[in-house]
């Protein structure tokens, strides 16, 4: 067989995974996913194996919930065919392959870095002399944004070319705080160093991404995490999902001046995130996730308090979306601005909210389940115009249905694990695959060991590698003045591209 399958958080040998030549590794993953929307790319990848590299693809079947792998061996001086040219699914997998080692491709129709690591291949390439795709048109003029931006915003370029104040195209221009963060989880040896580490991949993401980073580690380990363990990952989720869909409420509020909207939404992100400081001392939830533990554990005092804080939230909550969904002002914004189409999304390969907008069913925790999700029989929340309302919509039902979540598994608080857990090391030779739906999307981490079970490759992709080019697509033939709204409606991270 040329590929074998493993489902979520499952670790096998890397010998198991079938080595390929590059012709029928091409040739079959492009296959995988034709006429297929249950089926993307989760991950695709290299990494230097005896002078050459061997590339890793990872493709999830969201009905059968399997994960197919395959590899091959390359050289760094191949010029091989872009599996992009076939499916653009592939499309940035690539060009990180290609900003990493030099691997060319004779079609791929967009070869530009991604990221401009220090270390990558071709040290001609920098980010100042980025090679932005421009149109020579007496007509036509662009218009640069950022990569300065008010307040604590991260660094990032967008260039739009603009025929008056309609948006023709817009390329996105990220790579500017490369942090180094894959290299750092073989740097640092320590458990706690690496799952500090998770914790900063994406600041509004610690939650997803040091769940991920855990389940990737006690997969390696052979370890089995308690009930009450993955109790508190769940919750943590869920109220991590609250938080962020409330306070992107109130930006999105702000960017159509409807200041209401904005204090309220705004006011009402606070209790949820203070409570994570009540329950874990931080209220960006750092610390509180651990791989093999529960450091702040989960207690029914604590359940007490979070339904009182959701009795007092809820309302609210309905009263203000009731307020900004009846208003016409604020839906002559949202309906139809911004409008990315089912087979956009397909195409591109979508994940999480950027996905469901448009009807494209994407969510791991039914799809690829993990934590306590299969006991909640989760429905993932389906738009399908693809536009401005259709996120918020999202985000409102989603807060709902977060909140009904929460209610349920507070009814049962688990007793708590009382023994410090005993890891094994991790196995040898081994190579590991994490999914995880964050706020935002899918979230996925992967690890490869040597014989010595030491961490030889660490690799992350938080879902707005994904989902940046669903932004540009979003903002043609919009006004250069719905960008803002297109863009908080997005919400993606720079961040969790610039790893």
């Amino acid at each position: 067989m040329n590929y074998t399958t493993i489902i979520n958080n499952q670790t096998i040998q890397v010998a198991d995974i079938p080595e390929l030549n590059y012709k029928e590794f091409f040739g079959m993953n492009v296959d995988l996913l034709t006429d297929t929307p249950e089926r993307h790319c989760v991950n695709y990848f290299g990494y230097p194996v005896d002078k050459q590299i061997k590339l890793i693809c990872c493709i999830a079947d969201d009905q059968t919930h399997q994960i197919y792998l395959s590899s091959c061996l390359v050289k760094s001086t191949d010029t091989l065919d872009s599996f992009t040219a076939k499916n653009f699914n592939f499309e940035k997998f690539e060009r990180e392959i290609c900003e990493n080692f030099g691997i060319n491709y004779t079609d791929h129709p967009w070869l530009k870095p991604v990221r401009y690591a220090h270390n990558q291949a071709d040290q001609s390439k920098t980010i100042a002399n980025y090679p932005f795709f421009a149109v020579e048109s007496d007509e036509l003029h662009e218009v640069g944004v950022g990569p300065i931006h008010a307040g604590i915003i991260e660094p990032g370029h967008f260039r739009f070319i603009c025929n008056g104040e309609q948006i023709l195209h817009l390329e996105i221009q990220l790579g500017y705080q490369h942090r180094g963060i894959e290299q750092q989880f073989l740097e640092k040896k320590k458990l706690l160093q690496r799952a500090t580490i998770a914790e900063t991949i994406a600041g509004d993401t610690v939650v997803g991404h040091t769940t991920a980073f855990s389940q990737v580690w006690e997969s390696l380990c052979g370890f089995k995490a308690s009930r009450d363990i993955e109790f508190s990952r769940t919750i943590a989720l869920e109220l991590e999902r609250m938080a962020v869909h409330t306070g992107d409420l109130s930006a999105v509020c702000t960017d159509i001046a409807y200041q209401l909207g904005s204090s309220v939404f705004g006011r009402l992100r606070t209790p949820i995130i203070n409570f994570m400081q009540e329950w874990g001392g931080n209220r960006l939830s750092k610390g509180l996730i651990r791989p093999g533990r529960n450091p702040f554990r989960f207690t029914p005092e604590l359940a007490t308090r979070l339904a009182e804080i959701l009795n007092i939230y809820e309302p609210d909550f309905l009263e203000m979306n009731e307020q900004l969904f009846q208003l016409p002002s604020a839906l002559s914004r949202f309906e139809r601005t911004g409008v990315v189409s089912y087979d956009d999304v397909l195409s591109i390969g979508t994940v999480g909210m950027a996905a469901r907008m448009s009807g494209l069913n994407r969510d791991i925790r039914s799809s690829h389940p993990f934590g306590l999700y299969p006991e909640l029989n989760h429905e993932p929340i389906i738009k399908h115009h693809g536009d401005v309302y259709s996120r918020v919509q999202i985000r409102k039902a989603e807060v709902k249905q977060s909140m009904e979540y929460i209610r349920k598994l507070i009814q049962n608080v688990p007793e708590i694990t009382e023994s410090e857990p005993s890891f094994e090391s991790p196995k040898p030779n081994s190579f590991t695959l994490s999914l995880v739906e964050g706020w935002r999307g899918e979230i996925c981490h992967c690890a490869i060991t040597d014989g010595q079970g030491e961490l030889v490759h660490y690799k992350v992709k938080d879902p707005s590698f994904h989902n940046w080019l669903a932004l540009a697509l979003a903002v043609r033939n919009n006004e250069i003045s719905d960008f803002p709204i297109c863009n908080k409606s997005f919400n993606l991270s720079y961040a969790g591209h610039d790893l």
